[in-house]
C-alpha cells in the first residue's frame, strides 16, 4: 500500500503565531497538577505504594511496629518512607506514648483516583 504525500514548500510563521491548534487543553489547574505530582511522586517508589497499601487495607490504626516486620528494611528507613508519604498528604499518624500509628488519608487518594478515571 503506497501513500502519495503532497508537500506543501515551508513558509515562515509570523512571530508569536501558532503552527496548529490545541488538540486538548489541560483540564486540571496548575495548582492541582502540582498537588497530584506531588503525591504521585511520593507513591513513586515500591516500598510507599506497599505501605499505602497496607494501609488502606487495614481497618484502622497501625503501629509502626507491625509494619517493620513486612518490610526487608530498618526501621528508620521505613520511617523515612512514612514520613515522604505524610508530607505528600497521603497518610497521617497519631502518637501514643513512644509508638506512632498511620492511617491513610482517604480523600489524598480519591483526588488521584478521580482524576486517573
Amino acid at each position: 500500500m503506497t501513500v502519495d504525500l503532497q508537500l506543501a514548500p515551508k513558509t515562515k510563521r509570523a512571530a508569536g503565531e501558532r503552527c496548529c491548534e490545541p488538540v486538548v487543553l489541560p483540564d486540571i489547574d496548575r495548582e492541582q497538577a502540582a498537588r497530584l505530582a506531588e503525591v504521585a511522586k511520593a507513591l513513586g517508589d515500591p516500598i510507599r505504594m506497599q505501605l499505602v497499601d497496607v494501609l488502606r487495607r487495614h481497618a484502622g490504626k497501625v503501629c509502626v511496629c507491625e509494619l517493620v516486620p513486612l518490610f526487608d528494611i530498618a526501621q528508620p528507613t521505613l520511617s523515612h518512607h512514612l514520613k515522604r508519604l505524610r508530607a505528600a498528604g497521603i497518610v497521617d499518624s497519631e502518637r501514643q506514648g513512644l509508638w506512632a500509628y498511620y492511617y491513610v488519608l482517604p480523600e489524598a487518594l480519591d483526588e488521584l483516583s478521580a482524576w486517573l478515571g
